[in-house]
């Protein structure tokens, strides 16, 4: 009886190179680089944003959601601390989503268009973590806007 373990399958297949369609060498370069300041991080940092924003619905509409909530948190004169909590979910929210989009681009290098279990998974919980960081933030943002707006309604009427 052989006791050797079985090899076990790759979780990452042969990696293709990048074609040339759409890409130029220095797009290749570039993503080679390390920042040498911070003003070229930031600018990198800008070019992931940018990315997201073009590529993604969900980031769209999250930036569009953080728009009308602070414009409402402003219409009912939210405090400081309220400013700040929302803000401090919103950014979350798009950092989860930039995280997403990230680890979903990386799994798709990894796995190409082949069907895996585990690639399945990975791209399931980010977008889980994504989708609880927007209902905690919805529920946190209707819960200081909604009863504010309620009363500046009511005395308006």
């Amino acid at each position: 009886m052989n006791n050797s373990p079985k090899a076990a399958p790759s979780l990452f297949p042969q990696l293709k190179k990048p074609s040339k369609k759409g890409t130029s060498s220095k797009n290749r370069a570039d993503s080679l680089k390390i920042a040498p300041n911070l003003l070229s991080s930031c600018r990198y940092a800008a070019t992931g944003i940018q990315y997201a924003f073009r590529t993604q619905r969900n980031f769209r509409i999250q930036v569009f959601l953080g728009v009308l909530g602070f414009s409402m948190l402003a219409w009912v004169e939210a405090s400081v601390v309220e400013f700040c909590l929302v803000l401090l979910l919103v950014t979350l929210v798009m950092s989860l989503e930039l995280v997403n989009t990230a680890l979903e681009a990386v799994v798709d290098l990894t796995v190409g268009k082949t069907y895996h279990e585990l690639a399945k998974i990975a791209k399931d919980c980010a977008a889980g973590a994504v989708f609880l960081s927007a209902i905690a933030g919805l529920i946190m943002g209707c819960t200081l806007v909604i009863p504010e707006a309620w009363l500046k309604l009511s005395s308006m009427i």
